[in-house]
């Protein structure tokens, strides 16, 4: 009761702003409940995108380390390390195909050598064409 007489008591802009103080409180403290909420969706939502972002990041830092790494040896007067495996892989691939025209060569020369044993005969044709029988 005591409360009560209390507030009828107050002015009625006082009473006024007191409603408005509690609305705010209701209000911020469900809007911090729908943005905690909406955190935790988005939390569980962008792990897959942190993934991915921190893949993306992950090569890009190694990528800016390895041109660093060779424009500080450019700059020093160091030259580049021959490419090895290029080098490695380009003998590797002329030799199978060196291989394989080799192969093809041999195959072909011994259809050359069946060629030769076939036997050709002439053959007078009644009614060819002019020109044709010779």
């Amino acid at each position: 009761m005591f409360g009560s007489s209390l507030m009828d008591r107050r002015s009625k802009p006082e009473r006024v702003a007191d409603q408005a103080w509690q609305h705010l409180l209701s209000a911020a403290g469900s809007a911090g409940d729908s943005v905690r909420d909406v955190t935790r969706t988005a939390r569980r939502n962008s792990s897959g995108l942190a993934d991915d972002a921190t893949d993306l990041v992950g090569s890009a830092a190694e990528e800016a380390r390895r041109r660093a790494s060779l424009a500080f040896d450019a700059l020093a007067g160091r030259r580049p390390a021959l490419p090895w495996t290029l080098l490695i892989a380009a003998a590797l691939a002329g030799a199978a195909i060196g291989w394989a025209a080799g192969t093809a060569a041999r195959a072909a020369g011994s259809r050359e050598r069946s060629a030769d044993e076939i036997e050709f005969v002439d053959v007078d044709r009644p009614n060819s064409p002019a020109g044709l029988d010779g």
